[in-house]
């Protein structure tokens, strides 16, 4: 068949690899002059599916609150008359209990874990580099009470078969050695062995290469303006460029997706939620992370990226706004220098921000919709890196008439129902 894929994120290009790889004949459509230069550009850098879970859990509406005091919060609200952000925030708080965090996590470790298989199976099959490294996300708990919370997570893990290890913070030493020079900041640590890490624009970038020289079609540069439906179907693309048609599509654009599919009158429950990061140049290895340090107090990611580290965190609620504040970089650079002080130059680092296509029970939206020929990637907030191979493989699959190799309960649309999610007429839509 004939496919067009709109986005070439980490989503959109893995989705066009897999297509080719069925036989297809792909088109990738996006906006941008290449690969992977909005969220997926210079995110934290974990494939971490032993962390995968849901923001909405059992008392993050009173952690809120607190955060919301800190003077290095990882909570920022920009409030607006935005009804799409309050509408969102009202879904999330409704997910905070326990049995729907239960739920919502093993959807995500499911995915993920797949996803981080079918990035092993990839990475032996092409020989793609990204600075990778496979050694574990180390989950560091600064208080007692953090630890102590971490039973529910790891019952979660031990149900999916996730290998883990808590860790004293002798032990935290031995995994990260340069936490050494500051062991009195932490009481101990959940650590994910299986876990990974590597830079996502380097892999998007290379994987688009090798995409297109399997016959993928990158049409970069080209503006999306609307999908043209008709009688339950999809029968175009209207761009910038002129109308472009397929057998079938793909809506890879991470938080412009629901943009897009409001005007065929599909809503879904995808809002932005911008990180943060900066990109520190190493100044002294031994004095580095090894592999991903996650400060839980701060909810900060450091990741040793090749010679740099990546600094990635914070979740600013402000719609689609992607401007900088100084105060958000003050935070990612008090925690790597707390627990870093001599790895990096902060001075030197680049300063970014991206959006984050977040749903309000954490899971992604992935697979098919009301119109036959129309399927969805998106919704996959902070783990897009982490579930980008798993997603695009089961989109394929989809797409193709196969049946995917995991389960997909709780992945499509249609677990919304008219809570989350309703599909109206485009007319309706405009109302």
């Amino acid at each position: 068949m004939k496919i067009i894929v709109l986005g070439s994120g980490v989503i959109g290009t893995a989705t066009a690899h897999y297509l080719a790889n069925a036989g297809h004949e792909v088109t990738v459509i996006d906006r941008q002059p290449a690969a992977a230069l909005e969220t997926s550009y210079a995110n934290a850098g974990e494939v971490s599916p032993g962390y995968s879970a849901p923001w909405a859990a059992p008392g993050i509406p009173v952690k809120a609150l607190k955060w919301l005091l800190m003077r290095h919060s990882p909570l920022v609200i920009r409030p607006s008359l935005d009804r799409d952000m309050w509408r969102w925030v009202f879904q999330m708080l409704l997910n905070c209990t326990a049995a729907r965090y239960e739920t919502n996590k093993g959807r995500m470790v499911r995915l993920a874990e797949y996803s981080r298989d079918c990035l092993i199976d990839l990475r032996a099959a092409t020989g793609i580099r990204y600075d990778e490294r496979t050694q574990g996300t180390l989950q560091l708990f600064r208080t007692q009470k953090q630890l102590d919370a971490s039973a529910q997570d790891i019952a979660v893990l031990q149900r999916y078969g996730v290998p883990y290890e808590v860790l004293d913070p002798r032990g935290c030493i031995g995994v990260e050695p340069a936490l050494a020079h500051v062991q009195g900041k932490f009481v101990g640590a959940l650590r994910l062995p299986n876990d990974e890490t590597g830079d996502c624009f380097k892999f998007t970038q290379r994987l688009a290469e090798l995409a297109e020289a399997a016959g993928v079609n990158f049409r970069y540069g080209v503006s999306i303006e609307r999908l043209i439906a008709e009688g339950g179907r999809i029968t175009g693309v209207r761009t910038a460029q002129g109308d472009l048609k397929a057998d079938s599509y793909v809506v890879a654009l991470g938080s412009y997706s629901p943009l897009l599919l409001r005007d065929i009158g599909i809503r879904i429950p995808v809002y932005p939620i911008k990180g943060y990061s900066i990109t520190v140049p190493i100044h002294d290895a031994a004095h580095a992370p090894e592999s991903t340090i996650m400060d839980e107090t701060y909810k900060v990611a450091i990741t040793r990226l090749g010679d740099r580290i990546r600094v990635g965190g914070t979740a600013e609620i402000a719609g689609y706004d992607l401007s900088l504040h100084n105060s958000r970089r003050e935070t990612l650079e008090h925690s790597v220098v707390d627990l870093f002080p001599l790895g990096g130059d902060v001075a030197r680092a680049e300063f970014w921000s991206g959006l984050r296509p977040m749903t309000p029970d954490g899971t992604p939206v992935v697979g098919p919709t009301p119109y036959r020929n129309l399927f969805l990637n998106t919704g996959h907030g902070t783990l897009g890196w982490t579930m980008a191979c798993g997603s695009g493989r089961l989109v394929a699959d989809l797409v193709s008439g196969r049946r995917p190799e995991i389960d997909t309960e709780g992945l499509f649309l249609n677990r919304y129902g008219s809570a989350g999610a309703s599909i109206s007429s485009p007319q309706e839509a405009h109302a």
